[in-house]
């Protein structure tokens, strides 16, 4: 098999090395071409161009930043005409409806569509332990099967094209919660002089529990928040796609909304490229300007 990798930052290249690893060809393709290098280094054929990528392969995977860089690089008129015939595999974040948008444009140009976003970060990727979830037809779902347990151990078809990103959404909207929830109960403890050793001694035998709370505290403690496995920046784009794609429900989304908030406070104090346990600084910071 012949795999076309398009976008290897973050997730990306960690995905199309694990690829390589099982000695599966990959054709890699990054709009920064810098980030190709250790891909090259490992065995990949690096291009220039996207279309050169996806006519060299036998399916395609996308792992781009958003919908736009999804129409920029896959749909571009010469990108185009590589399509038909031709198995589109999304795995980045991207609403439903966008998602069914891009779906529709490549059926109607001769391809075929399957999206599999992932829930995880660069741990999981390297250790092949993501959670992998599938909108496809039951067909192509298993068809696709022994390349989405590359990425992790039982890929879930979870429907149609559009359900897996909705999930997707979903899971997200709760890592920014959850997070942002822990941070102001970690806030409020320090300034009520609680030890905070005694407060994660409780939580931890309680149903309120979560281990990423026990990822996130040293960084949270320490104001640590380099080398990012998921930047904030990254987790205010789920954000907003969460925020957009559900104005659609009837559902009150003001709890989110002040989640936003509070992210958007961590961009402007410079962490956007930080890891997002910097909502912790952000949330002291609102704190002690009370």
């Amino acid at each position: 098999m012949k795999v076309a990798f398009l976008g290897t930052g973050l997730m990306g290249l960690p995905m199309a090395q694990r690829l390589l690893e099982a000695n599966i060809e990959v054709i890699a393709y990054n709009r920064t071409p810098e980030k190709l290098e250790p891909l090259k280094a490992a065995g990949a054929q690096v291009v220039k161009r996207p279309y050169q990528a996806i006519n060299a392969a036998d399916c395609s995977i996308l792992m781009l930043s958003n919908a736009g860089a999804i129409y920029s690089v896959l749909l571009s008129d010469r990108s185009w005409q590589t399509v038909p015939g031709h198995s589109i595999i999304q795995m980045g974040t991207i609403t439903p409806t966008e998602s069914k948008e891009i779906r529709d444009a490549v059926v109607a140009a001769g391809g075929e569509y399957l999206e599999a976003p992932v829930l995880g970060s660069i741990p999981e990727v390297k250790d092949g332990k993501l959670i992998v979830m599938v909108g496809a037809h039951q067909e192509q779902y298993q068809r696709h099967l022994e390349l989405f347990k590359h990425f992790g151990p039982e890929p879930l078809l979870v429907g149609p094209v559009g359900s897996a990103s909705a999930l997707k959404l979903a899971l997200n909207q709760l890592i920014a919660s959850l997070t942002t929830a822990f941070a102001l109960s970690v806030g409020f403890a320090q300034h009520q002089g609680i030890n905070v050793d005694l407060f994660m001694y409780v939580l931890r035998q309680s149903a309120l529990y979560a281990p990423t709370f026990d990822k996130k505290l040293q960084r949270m403690l320490e104001n640590n928040y380099d080398n990012a496995n998921f930047p904030t920046k990254h987790l205010m784009k789920d954000i907003d796609l969460f925020i957009s794609e559900a104005r659609s429900t009837s559902l009150n989304l003001s709890s989110i909304e002040g989640v936003r908030d509070i992210i958007d406070m961590a961009m402007k104090m410079s962490f956007s490229d930080a890891d997002y346990s910097s909502i912790f600084s952000a949330i002291n910071a609102s704190t002690d300007g009370a």
